[in-house]
């Protein structure tokens, strides 16, 4: 079948309505921010909270009910949705369990390996809700995958990444851990793995990162991480497997070399976005790790927006700030915005925004501008904030 052949303008609005970044298709409440997490697959876990950690700033832009840290009632309340190691680490449905059978089984021999330590914690476990590596007098150093650390600590996430533990809850970012088959709902704690070969795991791994995007190329980038084993000629047999079943369709976007790939499913919504409606006008703060920047070479191609989140960069290394978020407005990344938050004045506090440079003297500046302040209003509202220092001027 021959590829179907589509404007960036065109890519970029189904990408935008995919990902709920319209106030047409925005989000309505916690029930629907569930189900965004299990359309895309997952969204990306960072512990740093500067304005929100990412989770919350991915559902602040999609969701305009979203209050930071509610997602917390999903993951550690009703239990719809889990922390796990998916790309990095990573929030996903509750329902993906099975899934992730291959993911558990590769450390699995770590935990037979201290049996006799991983009974000891089962066991407290039993008889508590949930413990933290304190709880436990198991101190010697062993090697861990970002460094040695103390048994305790190891051994509650290497359980948790073998699917005995799940995360309770956290304080901060402090881990509490519980028995996973008392958090887990039973049909999906023992389910099977629905992926019976390699094949069929790295088939079903490549539709959910192009899902968690909305549509990839087949080409190295950042959407890959955490699929252990996915290396290139991998990659291209699963894109093989995907066209061949058509669960996925391939896509000519003018001024591209290469292909896109979007779920077959996908292709009615990214046919409706070829119409001339009315253009899109919501301004929205995103969040560093946001499903639509995974791809940031993609990004760039589609949008002419180079980001790159530079937080982990030496200071004298940067170009912009330490925590700085993309402003998208309308189908346009106009710009990048730094902010911060004085708590005991309950304010959001602009530290600076650096304009695209096609946007400095854009036609239409104020109007632009008013709706950044709007946007800002509204993410001072998701933090619980009362006001907004210094207004955007222009």
């Amino acid at each position: 079948m021959p590829a179907l052949a589509v404007t960036r303008q065109q890519v970029r609005r189904y990408l935008l309505r995919w990902h709920h970044l319209t106030d047409e298709d925005a989000l309505g409440g916690l029930a629907d921010t569930q189900d965004y997490v299990r359309k895309v697959g997952c969204i990306q876990y960072d512990p740093l909270d500067v304005v929100g950690r990412n989770p919350d700033l991915v559902l602040q832009s999609r969701c305009m009910a979203y209050r930071k840290d509610d997602i917390r009632n999903l993951l550690y309340d009703e239990r719809k949705l889990v922390d796990i190691w998916d790309k990095n680490m990573s929030i996903i449905h509750v329902g993906d369990w099975p899934f992730f059978s291959r993911h558990r089984n590769r450390h699995g021999a770590w935990c037979r390996e201290r049996e006799d330590v991983i009974r000891r914690i089962e066991d407290y476990l039993e008889e508590h809700n949930s413990a933290c590596s304190s709880d436990f007098a198991l101190e010697d150093r062993v090697d861990w995958h970002y460094g040695p650390q103390r048994l305790a600590k190891a051994a509650l996430e290497c359980m948790c990444y073998a699917g005995r533990l799940v995360v309770h809850h956290k304080r901060g970012t402090r881990r509490y851990y519980g028995l996973a088959r008392k958090y887990v709902p039973r049909g999906l704690y023992e389910a099977p793995d629905p992926n019976e070969t390699d094949q069929a795991f790295y088939r079903w791994s490549a539709l959910r990162r192009i899902n968690g995007v909305g549509a990839l190329w087949n080409r190295p980038s950042d959407a890959w991480l955490g699929i252990e084993g996915m290396n290139a000629a991998r990659r291209e047999e699963a894109f093989a497997s995907l066209l061949a079943e058509a669960a996925v369709a391939e896509v000519a976007v003018e001024g591209l070399k290469y292909p896109l790939y979007v779920a077959q499913e996908n292709l009615p919504l990214l046919e409706a976005c070829a119409s001339g409606d009315e253009p899109n006008e919501a301004t929205r703060i995103l969040a560093p790790l946001d499903n639509l920047l995974w791809d940031r070479r993609l990004i760039s191609a589609l949008f002419d927006f180079d980001y790159r989140w530079e937080v982990y960069t030496p200071a004298p290394q940067r170009k912009y700030g330490y925590y700085v978020l993309p402003l998208l407005q309308g189908d346009c990344f106009t710009g990048r915005i730094e902010l911060a938050q004085e708590k005991t004045t309950r304010t959001l506090v602009v530290k600076n925004i650096w304009w695209e440079d096609e946007h400095k003297s854009m036609r239409g500046r104020q109007k632009k501008i008013r709706q950044i302040e709007g946007a800002l209003a509204r993410f001072a509202g998701y933090l619980g904030l009362e006001k907004v220092d210094t207004p955007v001027s222009g």
